[in-house]
């Protein structure tokens, strides 16, 4: 990525935020429902109120504690060529996660369930501008809550090769997706431990609040060196204050709060920070995505990050409930956010729709056309001698053409981008074949997908591992669903 980051707001400004929510965390603190989690920062110099279960922090702890976090790690699939690299200037491209719907293959609107899991999983493995799976594309409610984790999982690591993610609702959740992680890549619990090839993402309880399930998985994550990305869901009127500036220290604070704990478990443990500030309709409560207020804040989580060193991630977010004009420039601003924001990991980076109510198969292919755009876009410019031909120019002469030449014809299918959807044909033609809008011309190239598409080949024997493991697991029933 060679595109300038872009500084919203000033150093001095960036200052101001951060010397707000380190008076946040020591004068009002969070609660952290954990008891675990309350004695390790109690050890750490924390001050603890187990009365109300207030974990306040001096100022020292926060900035000593986030300064050991990692600017950069690799996240490793169990098919290496998926590994990607997170931090610096390198930007990776997720699937959207945890809708509780998705629009199946007839434009019905239907609760999650295993079949359009299973396909969002397979369109997703077919795209190439989607590298990683961010969560479960839609939830598979019919598949039982205590034994969802092993099934998804499983799912995830067969139907695809690209990385995987586990939710953090409890302790055994992520121990069991540890496990799993451990048998599909074919290594032993101590290279895992060295290699993070998992993560999770945590969303702190806005405002100022961390529940029991979350903390427990990033202490297990931590311990196991495992990439937790902690992302406060702060929308500015509703779980933060109205303003933006307000909202960005509050989510600031909750993120600093959340990286110095995991740094506080194992220090180095790979973390990123999440920002996911936006407004609401303050008429009807609805969360809005793609608004100025969301660039500008995803633009100036970036900078937070930039000053913290941490890996950043956003998301491609929008509110549109059907895929029309709402739907692309909402998306397209989002991603312009995240993009100038200088983004690490983009989840939901293709497929979200409805506010994040809905998934949606056509959805991630446009989505998946869009960020083949943004990683044409931030690929460097070659101006070297091959890129700048001046004997070709001086072969074609004034007044010629470049089409013929060997130049060209040499380059012509890599030189630009190719679109998955837009139709570069002029009106009247266009008119007179009727071709597809960009919607019909989605789901038509969905359908192609998913008939072509084919699993990626797992060592049988680390298949069937796999397969008894998940087997074992939910013959002892998984796990507990109260907490």
């Amino acid at each position: 990525m060679r595109l300038n980051h872009t500084e919203v707001v000033s150093a001095d400004e960036i200052e101001s935020i951060h010397d707000a929510s380190l008076t946040i965390l020591e004068r009002i603190g969070m609660e952290f429902l954990c008891p675990e989690s309350r004695s390790i920062m109690a050890a750490a110099g924390a001050d603890v109120d187990e009365s109300t279960m207030r974990v306040r922090f001096p100022r020292e702890l926060v900035e000593r504690s986030v300064a050991t976090a990692p600017s950069e790690f690799t996240l490793h699939s169990w098919n290496p060529a998926r590994d990607v690299r997170i931090g610096g200037r390198w930007m990776t491209f997720a699937t959207v996660a945890s809708a509780p719907h998705y629009v199946d293959r007839d434009g019905v609107r239907r609760t999650g369930d295993r079949a359009g899991f299973r396909d969002l999983l397979r369109l997703a493995q077919m795209l190439d501008s989607v590298h990683y799976i961010g969560g479960y594309p839609v939830e598979p409610v019919d598949i039982h809550a205590s034994i969802r984790h092993l099934e998804a999982s499983y799912d995830i690591l067969t139907l695809t090769d690209k990385g995987i993610h586990c939710y953090s609702l409890g302790r055994q959740r992520n121990v069991d997706c540890l496990e799993m992680v451990r048998i599909a890549r074919g290594i032993d619990m101590a290279q895992l431990d060295r290699e993070p090839s998992i993560m999770t993402v945590v969303n702190t309880n806005s405002p100022l609040r961390l529940d029991v399930p979350m903390a427990q998985g990033m202490i297990e994550f931590a311990q196991h060196n495992q990439p937790v990305v902690v992302t406060p869901f702060t929308l500015a009127g509703a779980m933060a204050p109205i303003t933006l500036g307000g909202a960005l220290a509050q989510q600031n604070a909750e993120a600093l709060a959340g990286i110095a704990f995991v740094q506080t478990v194992n220090p180095g443990a790979p973390v990123m920070y999440g920002g996911f500030t936006s407004n609401v309709d303050m008429q009807s409560g609805a969360p809005a995505f793609g608004t100025p207020e969301y660039v500008r804040t995803a633009m100036i989580s970036g900078q937070l990050c930039r000053r913290y060193g941490v890996p950043y991630r956003s998301s491609n977010v929008c509110a549109a409930n059907a895929l029309d004009a709402q739907a692309a420039y909402e998306s397209v601003f989002s991603l312009w956010g995240a993009v100038m924001g200088g983004a690490n990991f983009l989840m939901h980076g293709a497929g979200w729709m409805e506010g994040g109510l809905h998934a949606s198969l056509d959805k991630m292919l446009m989505d998946a056309d869009l960020l083949q755009m943004v990683a044409k876009m931030l690929e460097p410019v070659p101006v070297d001698a091959d890129a700048i031909p001046i004997d070709t120019i001086a072969e074609v002469g004034p007044g010629g053409h470049f089409f013929g030449t060997t130049h060209t014809q040499a380059r012509y299918r890599d030189a630009f981008y190719r679109p998955l959807l837009s139709d570069w044909r002029n009106h009247e033609t266009w008119a007179e074949d009727g071709s597809p809008t960009a919607d019909q011309k989605a789901h038509s190239l969905v359908d192609r997908f998913l008939a072509a598409y084919e699993p990626p080949v797992m060592d049988p024997d680390v298949q069937a591992e796999l397969r008894a493991f998940v087997d074992r697991r939910v013959a002892e029933g998984g796990v507990a669903t109260d907490f």
